[in-house]
């Protein structure tokens, strides 16, 4: 318990440094502010982001090559032809960050043929979801489990694809997410405990496209929702990850496998199997 209220004041704290570094970058333009001021809050936050990260590691047992623990095998969480990107078989944290349980996440794009998704580049600015096969595939249960949380009232936002909306994701709306905290970076997303204080994160859902609520028991292969591209991502995909506890605020990464799969690597394009349509109750 002890260890747990740490980290949320840590990432508190960490938020609130950021937001007064914001606050006083856009006072300076009305109001004349020392120029080191602005570097204190930005200097903390960036302390304390690497002092909880450190601290998780050594919870996680971790290093930068992989983990220090046998991972948890579970089903793939998608049916189809679907490529790796910001894997852990890469590199640990995948994402550059163990905050929100992420350590070991990974991120994965549907591509049913070869180049059928839609490249990186100057232009167009933006694209419709649409255009990217992977909206609307189905989310899987990776395994029998119960919902903890099931939250799908954001909204589905356009691709972030191009140089100039990278930037802008990058430099103005991840920093603005950060500071809402879990539910912005993460969208409409599902937790699924799977027992054994394990528990499954499927990140960027669909709005409205949630086929369970909390409480509900569901078994592997069944229907969770639909991928979509809410919250802090680029394009549709489907985040996942397997964690310690239900809240990601607090909780630590744990690695897995995919069953017949295992961690596919950045780029590398796997098939996994049939799907189910709906949840058992």
């Amino acid at each position: 318990m002890k260890s747990t209220t740490e980290r949320k004041l840590a990432r508190n704290a960490a938020r609130a440094c950021l937001l007064i570094f914001l606050a006083i970058v856009v006072a300076s333009f009305f109001v004349e502010i020392p120029y080191w001021w602005g570097w204190v809050p930005l200097g903390l936050w960036i302390l304390i982001g690497f002092g909880v990260n450190r601290r998780a590691a050594r919870a996680e047992g971790g290093g930068t090559t992989g983990p220090a623990v046998a991972p948890v095998a579970v089903a793939a969480p998608v049916a189809g032809r679907w490529k790796a990107l910001n894997s852990p078989a890469d590199k640990v944290p995948s994402h550059g960050t163990r905050v929100y349980g992420q350590a070991y996440a990974i991120d994965i794009v549907a591509e049913p043929e070869p180049d059928s998704r839609p490249g990186f580049g100057w232009w167009p600015l933006a694209r419709r979801n649409e255009d990217f096969p992977a909206f609307g595939a189905p989310l899987l249960a990776v395994a029998d489990a119960t919902v903890v949380r099931a939250e799908d009232g954001s909204r589905d936002h356009l691709s972030r694809t191009s140089w100039p909306a990278a930037l802008y994701l990058l430099a103005l709306e991840g920093p603005a997410r950060a500071l809402g905290g879990a539910r912005p970076m993460l969208g409409n997303h599902v937790i699924l405990d799977l027992g054994n204080g394990v528990h499954a994160l499927y990140a960027h859902a669909r709005r409205g496209s949630l086929t369970v609520r909390t409480g509900d028991r569901v078994r592997a292969g069944d229907t969770l929702g639909q991928c979509g591209d809410s919250g802090n991502s680029s394009e549709p995909h489907v985040h996942f990850q397997l964690m310690d506890a239900a809240d990601p605020v607090t909780a630590q990464g744990v690695p897995f496998t995919w069953q017949g799969i295992g961690v596919p690597r950045n780029g590398e394009v796997f098939e996994a199997g049939t799907t189910k349509t709906t949840p058992t109750a």
